[in-house]
């Protein structure tokens, strides 16, 4: 007869290597996982390059599928590790790590010069694998959570920029004209657009001695205004609660992580964390 207590010992710490990263085993499998990462993208953008791609397609399509097989062994790890294999599947690493592991088996499905092209563009979303680096970075979480509480002031900054793009690019249609390449004021609404962001195409601009003076003052104004959203993000990040006392705990109910140190249930759904 198997032994329950044996079997869920073994899930338990299969969780604990792949899920967190306090243990030397846990962060062993995090630094083969990045390597692996790392050395997929590498891999796709060769590919693409033609001249490289002819010369050591076998070596690539041969390296591809160790990789492929590495994050298949690693997608079935993740699911059979937890109480509720849903809650993986169907979670936003859950759908990456899928997308990025099954345009290779995909091919099998084609045959003939006809799937030639749908292939090459399938095989594309192993791009999607640059996400699982996310999950790996700590700072992340802590980001994404000043970007929400700072939603509302960039939406009314960018609502702001918007508005005075549209002023000075209808200023500049009647001060500069079809003449001199402003032909309408969408057009110039997108030149105001290039100029206020310093980026600065070249393809429109200013011949005259008053539209230059306003395309002057956009540029100056674009430098002050990139630092304003940076500051915004900037002070939410000093809001947030520092995370020195919590650690890479999941919870292998609910997979929440960002547990306090040394706590016995899941903040989230109660269940326990080191049974």
């Amino acid at each position: 007869m198997n032994n329950p207590t044996k079997k869920f010992s073994w899930k338990h710490k299969l969780h604990e290597i792949i899920y967190e990263a306090d243990t030397p085993e846990g962060k062993l499998f995090d630094v083969i996982l990045l390597i692996a990462i790392i050395a997929s993208i590498i891999l796709v953008m060769l590919e693409s390059v033609e001249s490289i791609d002819n010369k050591y397609h076998d070596a690539l399509y041969v390296g591809e599928w160790i990789i492929t097989i590495l994050f298949s062994i690693e997608y079935i790890l993740r699911v059979i590790s937890i109480k509720k294999p849903t809650r993986y599947i169907f979670s936003f690493y859950g759908i990456i790590d899928f997308l990025s592991t099954i345009p290779i088996y995909i091919s099998f499905f084609f045959a003939g010069s006809q799937g030639l092209v749908a292939l090459r563009a399938l095989r594309l979303l192993r791009i999607f694998r640059i996400l699982k680096l996310a999950r790996y970075i700590g700072a992340s979480n802590k980001l994404m959570l000043a970007l929400r509480a700072s939603k509302a002031k960039i939406a009314v900054f960018l609502f702001f920029v918007l508005i005075v793009c549209i002023i000075l690019g209808t200023v500049m249609y009647m001060i500069e004209g079809a003449e001199n390449g402003f032909t309408n004021i969408p057009k110039s609404i997108y030149w105001a657009i290039v100029t206020l962001t310093t980026v600065g195409f070249g393809d429109i601009a200013p011949q005259t001695p008053l539209g230059q003076l306003i395309a002057s003052v956009i540029m100056i104004l674009g430098y002050s205004i990139i630092a304003i959203p940076t500051g915004i993000v900037s002070a939410e990040m000093n809001k947030t609660t520092p995370d020195h006392d919590h650690n890479t705990q999941s919870c292998p109910n609910c997979l929440k992580s960002n547990h306090k140190e040394k706590a016995t249930f899941c903040y989230n759904c109660g269940s326990i964390l080191n049974p």
